[in-house]
C-alpha cells in the first residue's frame, strides 16, 4: 500500500487516507451566513475521495471577518445557515468535516480579493479592527485598536461560543487559525506584537493569549472532539516569528492536548520574502515532526501525487493538506489513487465514470442486493 492511501486517525476519527482538504476562504457569505455557494463548493469537495474536509476560515465574531463576505459562526442565524450545508454533506458523503475558527485581527475589514483586497474604511462598509498593538498591517490600513483585558476576554469567549456552535452542528474536528497574519498569529509574532504587559515581549508572553484561547476551546468541547492549530512556521522576515519559536509553540500545544498541528507560513508582514517552490513549507513540517508526537499536516504547493507520497515516505509529515490544487482538480484524490495503483471512495452515482484501465479504482462496484 502507498503511504498516501494508508489509513490514519485523528483522535477517534478514522481517516481512509492521508489527504486533507485545507481551509480555503470563499468570500461568498452574506452577513456571515452560508449561501448556496457553500452548499455547492463544500458538497463538491465532500465527494472528492479525500479523507478529511475543512470548511474555510470561519469568523468567531463579525469584526473578526477578513471581508464583509466571510463565513461566520457567531449567532443563531449563522449557525442555522450552515446546518443544511452540513446535513447535505452527511447525506451523501462519509467524509469527516472539520472547521477552522478564526479572527482576522488587524487584517480584517478588507475588500474581497477580486475587488482589490484593500482595507475598507467605515464609509466603504468596513469596521474598526483590533490587534495586540496599534500597528497596521500595511501603512495605508486603518490603525487597529490595541486590545485591553476586556477585549481579550471577549475574543476568547467568542472562540468558545463558536466552538460550542460547531459541536452542536455536528462538526467532527476543530482547527484554530494561528497563521497567515491573523489575530492569534499577531500575538505570536514580535513584528505585530509590541505589548509591554504579560502578553508581549518574551516568547512565553507572546504565546500566552493563543494558548489561553486553545485551553478555553479544548475545555469547552468534549474530549472526543479533536482540536488542532494551524500555524505560520516562519514570518519570512528577519526578527519575526521563526521555526524555533514554532517548535516551542507546538510543544506547548501538545502538552495541552492539541490533536494536530497544520504547518503553513507567512502572512504577517508586507516585507515577507517567500521562496515559493513545490513543497516550500514541508521542511518546517518535517522539523516540527521531529520534535513532537502529535500528527503534522504539511501544506503548500503540493500538487503531484508522487510528491505527496515522498513527503509521507520520508517521514516529513503525517497528512497532506491540499488547497489550490484541489480547487483546480476536485478529483485529485481519484487521479492520485489511479497513479499509485490504489482505491478511493466515490459515490455510486459516479462509479460508471472510472476509466476501463482503472476499473478497480473505486473498489468493489458490483451491484449489491438489498
Amino acid at each position: 500500500m502507498s503511504h498516501l492511501f494508508a489509513p490514519y486517525a485523528l483522535g477517534a476519527h478514522p481517516l481512509k487516507n492521508r489527504i486533507v482538504i485545507a481551509p480555503m476562504c470563499q468570500y461568498s457569505a452574506i452577513d456571515g451566513l452560508a449561501t448556496d455557494w457553500h452548499m455547492i463548493h463544500l458538497g463538491h469537495l465532500a465527494l472528492s475521495g479525500a479523507a478529511l474536509l475543512f470548511t474555510e476560515a470561519t469568523a468567531v465574531s463579525p469584526e473578526g471577518r477578513i471581508t464583509p463576505a466571510d463565513l461566520g459562526l457567531y449567532s443563531d442565524e449563522t449557525e442555522a445557515a450552515l446546518r443544511p450545508v452540513l446535513q447535505a454533506i452527511r447525506r451523501y458523503s462519509p467524509i469527516p468535516v472539520g472547521m477552522q475558527l478564526a479572527h482576522a485581527g488587524r487584517k480584517a475589514s478588507c475588500a474581497v480579493p477580486w475587488e482589490g483586497g484593500q482595507c475598507l474604511s467605515t464609509a466603504e462598509g468596513g469596521w474598526q479592527t483590533v490587534a495586540p498593538s496599534a500597528l497596521p498591517h500595511a501603512a495605508t490600513d486603518t490603525i487597529p485598536l490595541a486590545l485591553d483585558t476586556t477585549g481579550l476576554q471577549r475574543i476568547q469567549d467568542a472562540f468558545v461560543a463558536s466552538a460550542l456552535r460547531a459541536h452542536a452542528l455536528g462538526i467532527d474536528l476543530l482547527e484554530l487559525h494561528a497563521a497567515h497574519g491573523y489575530l492569534l498569529h499577531e500575538f505570536l509574532s514580535p513584528l505585530a506584537n509590541q505589548r509591554t504587559d504579560e502578553y508581549g515581549g518574551s516568547l512565553e508572553n507572546r504565546m500566552r493569549f493563543p494558548l489561553a484561547v486553545f485551553d478555553a476551546v479544548r475545555a469547552a468541547v468534549p474530549a472526543s472532539m479533536p482540536v488542532g492549530v494551524r500555524i505560520s512556521a516562519t514570518d519570512w522576515v528577519d526578527g519575526g516569528w521563526d521555526i524555533e519559536q514554532s517548535v516551542a509553540f507546538s510543544r506547548a500545544l501538545e502538552q495541552r492536548g492539541a490533536a494536530f498541528i497544520h504547518v503553513s507560513s507567512g502572512g504577517i508582514s508586507t516585507l515577507q520574502k517567500i521562496p515559493v517552490d513545490p513543497g516550500y513549507q514541508v521542511p518546517f513540517a518535517a522539523r516540527i515532526r521531529e520534535e513532537i508526537e502529535m500528527p503534522v499536516i504539511a501544506v503548500g504547493l503540493i500538487t503531484e501525487a508522487d510528491h505527496a507520497e515522498k513527503i509521507l515516505a520520508d517521514g516529513d509529515a503525517d497528512l497532506i493538506g491540499l488547497a489550490r490544487a484541489i480547487l483546480y482538480d476536485p478529483r485529485w484524490p481519484w487521479h492520485a489513487a489511479a497513479q499509485l495503483g490504489e482505491t478511493v471512495d466515490a459515490p455510486p452515482q459516479y462509479w460508471r465514470s472510472q476509466p476501463h484501465e482503472f476499473k478497480k479504482l473505486f473498489g468493489d462496484t458490483s451491484p449489491k442486493k438489498k
